[in-house]
Formats: C-alpha cells, structure tokens, sequence
C-alpha cells in the first residue's frame, strides 16, 4: 500500500485512498455501488460485535467468570457487553479530529485494524484457571477497544447514499445500510452454530469458539479496502470540500442542533430496543432457562435473520409510498403489542420461543430498516455527517447497549413479563419523538 503524503506537515490519507482508486474505472460511482461499499462495511462492524456477544454466553462465563454461577457469570458478561456502547461516543469525537487533520482514509485504516485486531486478539484471550484476574481485564480492554474503534468507522457513505437517490426511493436506500445488521449476524451465529453442533463441549470451550475471532481481521481488511475505493472517488471529494460529508466540531454541533441529536435518538428507539432482544438475549434465555439445544436455536435465529433481510426491503418499499414517520409509527406500535404477548412466547416451550424468534426478526426489519433516516433527516447539510454519527451513538447507547443485560436481569428478578416493560418504554420513546418531530415539522419545513 503507498506511504500517506503529507500538507503542511501532517500526514494525510491520500497515498492510501490512491491504491484503492485503482479499481474504479471512472471518478464517479452509482448509487447501487456506494450501497454495496455500505453494506460490506456494516456487516463487517456487526459481524465483530455479534461474534462478542454469543462468546458472551456460550464461552466467557465459563472462560472468565468460573468462580459465580451461571446467571451472575452472564450477567458480568452482559455489563461488559454494553461497555463498548459507552465508549463508541468518545471514539467517534476523537475520530473526528483524526478525519479532520489526516483524512478520511487514515481514520477508517486506523479504527478497522483496531476493530479488527481487538476482535482477533479476544481469540488468544486465556481462560481465569491461567491467568486470574487479568483475563477479566483483557476482555475489558478488548470490548473496549471494540467499542473505541466503532466510533472512528463512520465513514459517511450512508450519507453520501441518500445524497445521490432519486426522491422517491429515499425510504429504499434509507434501508439498505441496516442491511449490514443482520448479515453480520448470520455470518457470525452460522460460525457459532457450526462449531457447537459438530464439536464437543470440551473441545468448543477449548479451541473451537476463538476461530469466528479469527476471522473477523480478514472481515475487516476487506471491508476497508471497500470502503477506501469509495471515498477516493470524485463524487465523495466534492461532497466532502463543500462541507455535505465534512466533519465539524462537537460543540459547534451541540450548539447549533443538540435537540436534532436527541430527538434523532429517541425516533428509532422502539428498533433499537428490540435489536439484541431477539438476537442476544434469547440465546442467554435459553441457554440459562430452557433444556433446548443451543446448536439448533442458533440455527432458528439464522431463519429469523434472513426473514429480517426480507422485512427491511419491504420497509424500504412501504416508507416510499406512506413516508418513513408512518412506518416508524405503526412499527412502534406492533412492537409495543409483541411486548405484550413476549412472556407468553418466551415461557410457551419451543414452539413459542421459535414464534418470539420470527415474529421479532420481522418487526426488527420492518422498524431498523427506517432508523438510518429517521437519525439523520433534521440535521442541515453541514451537519449531517457528524450530526448521524453522534446521534446513531446515543440511540444504540440507550436502546440496545445494555438491554440483555436489563432483560437477563430484570428476567431473574421478577420474570420474564418484565421484558415487556422494556419493550413498551422503547416503543412509548418512539411514538412521543415521532409526535413531537410531527410538530416541529409543522413549523419548520425542513423536518422530515
């Protein structure tokens, strides 16, 4: 790869963005493209991050935390799960700075081999029979440095996206980013469910659960070379000198929209909330409640996943013809039903838990599908770049860093009816955003 050039001194990232322009024929890109780059990308972030979380309840309970009985060894695991959503905000401003003095490209190569290598470093990770207390704090390091680097991967390609999509297809293109979500997942549970239906329960605690870590270097150097042959192209420069794609300073930004920033947040939260209850917290249920096989429930959620690819194209075709508010809204609305019928699911043996899978992959696609519009749709061209970063950051933060955490531990407090509760604040937070977004579009007409 060439060395970075420099201006003034500081290195920037055009030597590294000069390889990948290599494979693009021309300066400009099309839409479908930069899709494409946005998915890879996506799924690349996801894959790393749903890869933690199964390790979450399979393995580092028995790995890390062998002293405490299962639930409270989970429930370690889960508050360390949710420690990377603290930390993402704090990357994504220092990454920031990054971008502003040495480009885009030196920020995504540096936060992905960071993502990256704290996902593959978890793989030598040794167990608390070898080294004690210091496995606890590499594991705390690692999801840190996971969460850390998230930050710095916002490239800005979703914004790019939705610059350059004729007006009546926003809600489709709107969705394709969030398609990297459950394609992470797949990839990620299909590792997982390999292993643990083809392996012994001494060999997958052994060595059969660090591979899918392994994997996630590779997974990331692909998606960056992606990623740096799109913002070499001409389009994304020009957008990016004329301040559409630009990075501005946080304080400046609170400033001028900090009530866009937390409207933003709350609109999509009845999706977000939902997000790691259908995909990690059922696994931990299971796992904990059930005598059913982890091997084949993990293969039931690869089926809800893929029916989740299906629900968020049809969310895409549905806010084109009624308008991405009304599907948040009627979304916000089903969800708040599936909370209700949640502990029947759940505590109905297989049948019903297979029911919970689908059913809440389906409304996940139909709800995430619309979020990565509803996050950045009141912020003004200048600001929408780091305005969609901190604002996906605050609602991934507050709807789904720490909700297996709170539904494991709300489940062994009070039951599994108290997951509900969680469902319908989720959904309340949606449907009051969405009221008060109504009203304030009425008096500005740039709202959407």
């Amino acid at each position: 790869m060439a060395a970075t050039t420099t201006t003034q001194g500081l290195p920037t990232s055009r030597g590294l963005e000069a390889d990948a322009r290599q494979v693009s024929s021309d300066g400009h890109v099309r839409p479908a493209e930069i899709a494409i780059g946005v998915v890879i990308g996506r799924a690349s972030e996801a894959f790393d991050f749903f890869v933690y979380g199964i390790a979450s309840i399979l393995v580092f309970p028995a790995l890390i935390f062998p002293f405490l009985d299962q639930l409270t060894a989970t429930l370690y695991c889960f508050a360390i799960f949710g420690l990377a959503f603290v930390v993402r905000p704090i990357g994504s401003i220092l990454f920031m700075e990054v971008d502003r003095r040495h480009g885009r490209g030196v920020k995504l190569t540096i936060a992905l081999f960071l993502l990256g290598g704290s996902t593959a470093a978890i793989a030598f990770l040794p167990g608390y029979a070898t080294i004690g207390n210091w496995a606890i704090a590499a594991l705390i390091l690692f999801r840190a440095g996971q969460g850390f680097a998230l930050g710095g991967a916002w490239d800005g390609l979703a914004s790019l996206l939705a610059l350059n999509v004729p007006e009546k297809k926003r809600g489709w293109y709107a969705m394709l980013p969030q398609l990297g979500g459950p394609i992470g997942f797949i990839v990620a549970s299909a590792l997982f469910a390999f292993f643990v239906l083809n392996l012994s329960q001494e060999d997958f605690l052994g060595w059969g659960w660090r591979y899918p870590f392994f994997v996630a270097f590779t997974i990331n150097v692909v998606a960056l070379f992606a990623r740096l042959r799109l913002i070499a192209t001409e389009d994304f420069i020009q957008l990016y000198e004329s301040r559409d794609l630009k990075p501005v300073r946080v304080m400046e930004l609170l400033r001028e929209q900090g009530s866009a920033i937390l409207l933003g947040a709350f609109v999509p939260l009845a999706g977000f909330a939902l997000f790691h209850l259908v995909t990690i917290f059922p696994l931990s249920y299971i796992d904990i409640y059930s005598n059913r096989s982890i091997g084949e429930f993990l293969l039931t959620q690869l089926g809800g996943a893929a029916l989740c690819l299906v629900c968020m194209a049809l969310s895409g075709l549905i806010a084109d013809r009624i308008g991405r508010r009304k599907v948040l809204g009627i979304c916000a609305g089903a969800i708040a039903v599936f909370a209700l019928a949640t502990p029947f699911l759940l505590g109905g043996g297989s049948a019903g838990q297979t029911a919970f899978v689908y059913i809440g992959f389906a409304l996940l696609g139909l709800s995430h599908g619309q979020a990565a519009g509803a996050t950045a749709s009141n912020f003004t061209s200048q600001n929408r770049y780091t305005g969609s970063a901190l604002t996906s950051d605050l609602a991934w933060l507050i709807g789904a860093g720490f909700a297996p955490f709170v539904a494991l531990g709300l489940t062994s407090l009070f039951g599994v009816g108290a997951i509900a509760l969680y469902l319908l604040s989720g959904a309340a937070c949606t449907l009051a955003a969405l009221a008060y977004n109504k009203r304030r579009g009425l008096r500005d007409s740039g709202a959407s």
